[in-house]
């Protein structure tokens, strides 16, 4: 493979290591790792106050841009004044001539509507399923005047658009080496992502105190009132909130945990958190609901349950003596390794650039 300039446009809705960008964040980072591991060139562009020990980060000041999950499918489409949105793309026009190519990680209108106008090649990383009408439509747009440039994270989160055909799916991959496997549990079930209606957490919540088994809670809290209301409606709930953690000490303190509880409102699609959980020999609980269906093997590294039934949850944590816990950590090494995800990224670049109506009109 050829070793490419790449620019890597991060998500508008957060600082990088805010963690406001949820799976995105730890998707791009581990993208990024892996790119420049193979000797590729890049630079991320993400809002100002993003931080990284190792990454190349330009900050773009600017508003921050509203999460699409907070938005109905009929609205229309809103950009603050001073977008940082709006700045990092206005950064990526000007510098576009020095990279191969561009890989848009935002699920935004403005990077799709802008590709036509840019003479680099953009590579979409949609991370999300179908959403809003408008965000279906800009990235049909794309998917059919530029073939093979829209990228997605599993076949579930595909098929929530009418174009799934023509959506790369690239699946996820985490750094292993980062990841401890933890054969004997403590008696703590785990719960892990961004605290928001969509995430549906008040189902584990009940759940565990059904079971009177103790939960621990990991993430930002990016609704207080939501949490503030769970935390009244359940006031004897054994739960511990242990606070938005970095990765090597999330993954101390999960892979000590007996299962991880994963309850989305809404079609999630490919969470990072699963695969995280089963890198430290974590078995899934998870509602029978988007990418957790491609990724829980039923019976050995976990159970699906009926969307929203707490009592498919209490059933479940009941039968975590089936499930294996080296049987994770082998599915995490089978499929999900950052090598393989490594294969698979510069794979898509590689056919985007051979493709390329843009190159072979410069050509």
């Amino acid at each position: 493979m050829p070793n490419y300039n790449l620019l890597f446009m991060s998500t508008p809705i957060g600082a990088l290591g805010s963690g406001l960008g949820g799976g995105v964040e730890l998707t791009l980072s581990n993208i990024a790792q892996e790119m420049l591991r193979r000797g590729n060139k890049l630079e991320i562009v993400a809002p100002f106050g993003s931080v990284s020990s190792s990454l190349p980060i330009r900050e773009i000041p600017g508003e921050l841009q509203i999460p699409a999950q907070n938005q109905n499918r009929t609205e229309p489409i809103f950009i603050p004044k001073n977008s940082v949105l709006a700045n990092m793309w206005d950064y990526a026009r000007q510098v576009q001539a020095n990279y191969d190519l561009i890989v848009n990680f935002a699920y935004d209108w403005l990077p799709l509507y802008l590709t036509p106008f840019f003479n680099t090649p953009i590579a979409h990383l949609i991370s999300m399923g179908s959403l809003t009408d408008t965000m279906d439509h800009i990235i049909e747009q794309v998917a059919n005047h530029f073939p093979g440039t829209i990228g997605v994270h599993g076949k579930t989160q595909a098929a929530t658009f009418t174009f799934a055909d023509k959506c790369r799916c690239l699946v996820n991959g985490m750094d292993l080496s980062l990841y401890q496997f933890c054969s004997q549990p403590g008696s703590h079930l785990a719960w892990v992502g961004r605290i928001a209606p969509e995430k549906g957490i008040e189902d584990a919540v009940a759940a565990a105190k059904i079971t009177g088994i103790p939960l621990k809670i990991f993430g930002l809290i990016q609704d207080v009132p939501y949490w503030e209301k769970i935390c009244q409606d359940y006031p004897d709930a054994p739960i511990e909130y242990r606070g938005f953690l970095p990765t090597h000490e999330l993954q101390q303190e999960l892979g000590q945990c007996r299962a991880l509880l994963v309850t989305p409102r809404w079609i999630e699609a490919y969470p990072n958190v699963a695969l995280e959980a089963l890198a430290c020999g974590v078995p899934l609980i998870s509602y029978r609901r988007g990418g957790l269906t491609e990724i829980v093997q039923e019976g050995k590294t976990g159970f699906l349950v009926e969307p929203d039934s707490v009592q498919g949850l209490v059933e479940a944590i009941h039968r975590l003596d089936e499930t294996d816990r080296q049987a994770c950590r082998q599915q995490a090494e089978t499929t999900y390794s950052v090598s393989a995800m490594g294969d698979r990224m510069e794979q898509w670049f590689e056919d985007i650039l051979t493709h390329s109506p843009k190159l072979k009109a410069q050509a």
